[in-house]
């Protein structure tokens, strides 16, 4: 197995040629990895009525269905890196991509809500263990420009997995392939997994610390309790009618991180690894490329829930169309993001304010579209909306990537992408919990008025706040440095 760096002895340019390379194909085929986690998270969303007319299941379970993957995907992600700094991550990376076709598996062939809902809480813990590897594969064996495109690339992937995932999930449900139903959207996994299997025992190299250390029992346990007690409410909470339970939890949730942080300062002043280094935190570029990742996945996360369910329950459109309505956004995402090394390379970080920007006004277009045209909304009318709102995420997300792990030490690359995709993730959840929650609320109480115009208002009121944490990230980063590694 080739290590991802040379014995301590050696120097820089021996360093530089111990370091193992990641091929094109090696990239498409760890940035295929990247795409099933993600296209999942909102796949699922578009299927949720047909879920619901075959099992039974009810509003609280389909919500489980939902947060249970994002709720084990999150708590495990930070020792899914760490596991593989220390066993290898390539060799993590065919163990999670293994778990994850055989979930999809259990979660098609479920014969009932509580048994998707087991299995997608293993399928969220399988694609813990894939990703962190794959921006770390990324970090260790890539520099340059070739590190710059390929983490461009992987933000490209990352944001039109979410679409992609709603318009896959209603393409695949109204198809209706061998009377499948939505069980498709989870089988096609399978064969996709088999074949990133085949393609990464031969494409990718095996990376790992030099200086491995044994995971962070206490730390792990008091993250997970902590990312627990503020998801879980959250997600459950307002279908459960807010109960005593759900407010005790979210005042459990800063003692929690109080205790976490507690932990790992007394670890790193120990001498010992903990799971999350608080001297990560010291590098400037994470810790303000994490303070404006996290609304800008809010945002992204609570408006492709909000849309799929106003499009199909507001406007009673097909899965389809509802699916495709985000086409426009993903198409322009894309292009954007590989714009983005050139524009980097001419404008530096302020093309992060610039995409901020532009997506505050396709947010705004989107605001104003809902308000003027509900209920005779169309996905034509959306579209020019939809496109800027992509064209100014995609100017941003990539961009933010390198800018968090710009300073990482290759050493580090699985602790660094852990807590970056943990934060991403954990965003995505609160997204979906809070845009969601704010959305579901003024549909049922009217909001706005009363019938059709409901959903309306409550589209509009949503996009508005979501408009709101757009314009916040832009204005904060204004304070990215110039130059972005």
């Amino acid at each position: 197995m080739t290590s991802t760096s040379a014995s301590p002895r050696a120097g820089a340019p021996a360093l530089a040629a111990a370091a193992p390379a990641l091929g094109p194909l090696g990239l498409f085929t760890v940035l295929l990895g990247a795409s099933l986690p993600l296209i999942d998270f909102s796949v699922v969303n578009v299927a949720l009525p047909s879920i619901d007319h075959d099992l039974a299941a009810g509003p609280a379970l389909l919500e489980l269905v939902v947060a249970g993957y994002g709720l084990a995907y999150a708590v495990l992600l930070v020792l899914g890196g760490r596991l593989g700094d220390l066993f290898g991550r390539r060799r993590l990376f065919l163990a999670g991509m293994a778990a994850f076709g055989l979930t999809s598996l259990a979660c098609g062939l479920a014969p009932d809500a509580w048994t998707l809902v087991g299995a997608r809480v293993a399928q969220g813990a399988a694609a813990a263990l894939m990703l962190p590897q794959v921006l770390a594969t990324i970090h260790a064996s890539t520099s340059g420009p070739r590190r710059a495109r390929a983490l461009s690339l992987y933000g490209a992937t990352v944001g039109l997995s979410m679409m992609v995932g709603q318009i896959l999930g209603g393409v695949l449900v109204t198809a209706d392939l061998a009377s499948s139903g939505w069980r498709a959207v989870f089988l096609v996994n399978v064969p996709v997994a088999v074949a990133g299997l085949i393609l990464a025992l031969r494409t990718v190299p095996e990376t790992r610390s030099d200086r491995p250390a044994p995971v962070d029992v206490p730390g792990t346990l008091l993250l997970g309790l902590a990312l627990l007690v503020l998801l879980v409410p959250l997600t459950e909470g307002r279908a459960a009618g807010w109960p005593l339970w759900a407010w005790v939890a979210l005042a459990v949730f800063p003692c929690a991180v109080w205790a976490f942080w507690r932990v790992e300062v007394r670890a790193d002043r120990a001498g010992r690894t903990p799971l999350v280094p608080p001297s990560l935190f010291g590098l400037v570029s994470l810790r303000r490329g994490l303070v404006l990742i996290l609304p800008l996945a809010m945002g992204f996360g609570g408006f492709v829930f909000v849309i799929a369910v106003a499009l199909q329950q507001g406007l009673g459109l097909s899965a389809v169309v509802s699916g495709l309505a985000l086409a426009p956004m993903a198409v322009a995402f894309f292009g954007a993001s590989l714009a983005g090394p050139r524009l980097v390379r001419r404008w530096g970080a302020r093309v992060v304010a610039a995409g901020g920007l532009a997506q505050a006004l396709g947010i705004g277009l989107l605001a104003l579209t809902a308000w003027r045209a509900w209920p005779d909304l169309s996905v034509w009318l959306l579209l020019p909306g939809m496109a800027v709102a992509g064209l100014g995420q995609g100017l941003q997300l990539p961009v933010l990537f390198r800018v968090v792990l710009s300073e990482v030490p290759p050493e580090r690359a699985g602790v660094g992408s852990g807590v970056m995709v943990t934060a991403q993730q954990s965003a995505l959840a609160l997204g979906v919990a809070t845009l969601g929650s704010l959305f579901l609320s003024l549909t049922a109480s009217g909001a706005g008025g009363s019938g059709a115009a409901g959903p309306g208002a409550a589209l509009t009121v949503t996009l508005l706040v979501q408009l709101a944490m757009v314009l916040f990230t832009a204005a904060l980063s204004l304070r990215l440095p110039r130059t972005v590694g």
